[in-house]
């Protein structure tokens, strides 16, 4: 929703191209950018005008698409387009969708005859595939409901305060979210509660987006540095921890935005739910272990070293540190998992053990 009004962080009203929201400048400036072609696709995911695991997916989905309209013009045809996946696989290493979607579309478009049926099969699957991911969301959130009504009645209709990192919201997700997918359920449904939006550094992603999301929605929140949700833990003022996760592991190790192993920890010391609220699409069944195997990707440093914010209704960057001091940017890090409540799937919730049995056909 953008004031109260229906809205997905990507659609298409032109057959020639695909329209993202540039989450880049929100939640100070609300802009669209037109992608035309692969290239644009790259960009648009490498400088994270659009993020968040399932939007990753979708736009690379469509990413095939775009690429199957210049099959005309490549007389190579199937390596052409398989060379563009490629090239989308590559643009960012962590999020698993991007190459499930790329390559479910691509297998399609290669099994279809004649180009223009190639053309039509791929604009199909990806709007098949972005469908899914909303009704998947919206099954997380039913299921996270439940979870949050639990507590709710536990502390007798008292607000439950729900910690949440980065951003794994609608506009990460196409609709609803993964982590926000419960809290918006527990809000229409008429609970009490709050959040706790971490700040999210370096690119504040959660003090950004999920703010803005949360206060369109008119959901209660409140924007808190990343290092104070340990000492929110210890005085009783967390209820549940909610996370995204952009890969996760077979055996259930997460990889999500930089800091949630810290999160992971602290609620583990204080005995405090963490759930990890996610698709199928974002689990990796042939990985096992995360910490070792799940690559991390490293972005450039000076989103480290500049913050970005409005003053006197313009967007500047600002100088934080000396303007020699060298920085180091890991965009993700792995919780373990041991330390995970559980996960919140569109299949049902499960532990780490019980992944496997929810999802029976990838054993």
């Amino acid at each position: 929703m953008k004031n109260n009004k229906p809205l997905r962080p990507i659609w298409q009203d032109d057959p020639d191209s695909v329209k993202i929201i540039d989450q880049r400048f929100l939640p100070h400036r609300f802009s669209v950018i037109d992608l035309k072609s692969v290239d644009d696709v790259i960009y648009a995911i490498k400088e994270m005008c659009v993020r968040g695991a399932p939007l990753i997916g979708v736009t690379a989905a469509y990413g095939i698409y775009l690429a199957a309209l210049g099959l005309a013009k490549n007389p190579s045809g199937g390596d052409f387009i398989v060379g563009e996946c490629g090239r989308l696989k590559a643009a960012r290493p962590t999020a698993v969708n991007l190459a499930w979607a790329a390559e479910r579309v691509l297998k399609k478009v290669l099994s279809a005859a004649g180009i223009q049926n190639k053309i039509e099969t791929a604009r199909n699957e990806a709007g098949k595939i972005a469908e899914e991911e909303v009704d998947n969301c919206r099954n997380i959130g039913t299921y996270g409901l439940e979870i949050i009504e639990e507590i709710s009645r536990r502390k007798a209709g008292k607000t439950v305060n729900i910690l949440t990192h980065c951003n794994a919201g609608w506009l990460a997700c196409i609709e609803y979210g993964t982590a926000t997918a419960p809290i918006y359920a527990a809000h229409e449904k008429g609970l009490d509660i709050h959040v706790w939006v971490d700040e999210t550094r370096p690119l504040n992603q959660g003090a950004r987006l999920t703010a803005w999301e949360l206060g369109q929605h008119g959901v209660k929140h409140t924007v808190i540095t990343d290092n104070a949700g340990g000492h929110l833990m210890q005085h009783g003022m967390v209820d549940l921890v909610i996370v995204g996760s952009d890969r996760t592991t077979s055996t259930g190790d997460v990889a999500n935005k930089i800091g949630t192993y810290l999160k992971a920890l602290s609620a583990k010391d204080n005995d405090i739910p963490f759930y990890v609220a996610l698709p199928s699409s974002t689990f990796d069944w042939n990985l096992s272990d995360g910490v070792k195997e799940i690559p991390i990707e490293t972005r450039d440093p000076d989103e480290v070293r500049y913050v970005q914010g409005l003053e006197k209704d313009v967007i500047r960057s600002v100088l934080i540190p000396p303007a020699d001091s060298p920085a180091a940017n890991f965009a993700f890090d792995v919780t373990p998992a041991r330390l995970v409540t559980g996960y919140i799937t569109e299949r049902g919730i499960c532990d780490a053990a019980g992944i496997r049995k929810l999802f029976p056909e990838r054993v």
